[in-house]
């Protein structure tokens, strides 16, 4: 299933959106891969596990169990509320997957009243961990996951919550068709403009066929992350917003993944960019500690919806979440 095939489907309506689901794709309620055409894989996990309060707790547990989900995460029975339309679909970053990257923020967004999804993606074969394959096979079983969702839920869009690579992944899927089903978009370290990789990047670009030795030292996806790489010209071509879409990036100063960090701010019409320190000085978040700072995760509960109050701005010492992270 392509993501245009996923738009049509749900601007047809209901009885049309039960063709987003892909041949051979479990039920909705069942653990499985959702279809692809390439030896990368996805999966719906369903096996539930604890809120976590670090991101090297929930990378430890999810090593230690595969196809783990956070709590009240991928209940397809969820049916949204008037006071949350939109049901939460979130995507995970590099090397990891749904539940090590949203152990925190997810069980927060379902006691708040959201019916919250979030799919393993862009996997290698026989491998636990995700988002280390190609990106572009990576957007197609987004846009597999986020038709299933429409399907199941009856809901007519979705908003879409992105950490690292999964804010390019989940950009690219509205750029490439699927703007019509997406109300909201939020990017936690978004990479919109790559990083340079501590100078690996720019060092590579300088000599003949340098940019492929990027790849060499990393992932397929990654390397589509790069500063300057074909994957991301293609995705910021004539804009990277796309009109009816509603764009939040989240970023930090002391953004250890990203450099320069203001790479993470879009520059589209209609983007909201805010830098984490602009508001909370104090806070030095890095990046991987993002999605398990308790100041961050109120920006992104005010993104989806402005009445949320403010987060409260507590300090946040530089490196906190690095600890059990570092090497993995």
């Amino acid at each position: 299933m392509r993501i245009g095939e996923v738009v049509g489907a749900a601007l047809a309506g209901a009885a049309l959106l039960a063709a987003v689901t892909p041949a051979g794709a479990a039920p909705a309620t069942d653990a499985g891969s959702v279809a692809s055409e390439s030896v990368s894989v996805s999966a719906v996990p369903d096996l539930p596990g604890p809120v976590q309060v670090t991101h090297a707790a929930a990378s430890d547990f999810a090593d230690a169990h595969p196809g783990s989900v956070p709590p009240g995460t991928n209940d397809f029975g969820c049916r949204p509320t008037a006071e949350h339309p939109d049901p939460v679909v979130l995507a995970h970053g590099s090397d990891s997957s749904a539940y090590s990257d949203w152990a925190a923020i997810a069980p927060r967004l379902h006691d708040a009243g959201y019916c919250v999804f979030a799919l393993d993606f862009g996997g290698a074969l026989g491998a636990t961990t995700y988002g280390t394959e190609d990106m572009y096979v990576s957007g197609d079983q987004v846009a597999d996951f986020v038709g299933l969702v429409l399907r199941e839920t009856g809901s007519e869009k979705v908003d879409l919550v992105g950490f690292s690579q999964g804010a390019t992944v989940t950009r690219y899927f509205i750029k490439l068709g699927g703007a019509p089903v997406v109300d909201r978009w939020v990017g936690l370290a978004s990479p919109s403009y790559g990083g340079i990789f501590y100078g690996l990047v720019p060092a590579a670009n300088a000599i003949p066929g340098g940019r492929d030795v990027v790849s060499l030292f990393t992932t397929v996806a990654v390397a589509q992350q790069a500063e300057g790489s074909d994957f991301l010209a293609e995705l910021n071509g004539d804009g990277d917003t796309v009109p009816g879409v509603e764009y939040t990036t989240i970023g930090t100063r002391y953004d250890e993944m990203i450099q320069p960090y203001t790479n993470v701010a879009l520059r589209g019409a209609g983007a909201t960019n805010i830098l984490i320190q602009d508001r909370c000085p104090q806070n030095m978040t890095g990046h991987m500690n993002m999605p398990y700072d308790d100041y961050t995760i109120g920006l992104v509960m005010q993104a989806l919806d402005p009445g949320h109050p403010d987060p409260v701005c507590t300090d946040v010492p530089l490196g906190t979440g690095m600890a059990g992270m570092i090497g993995r």
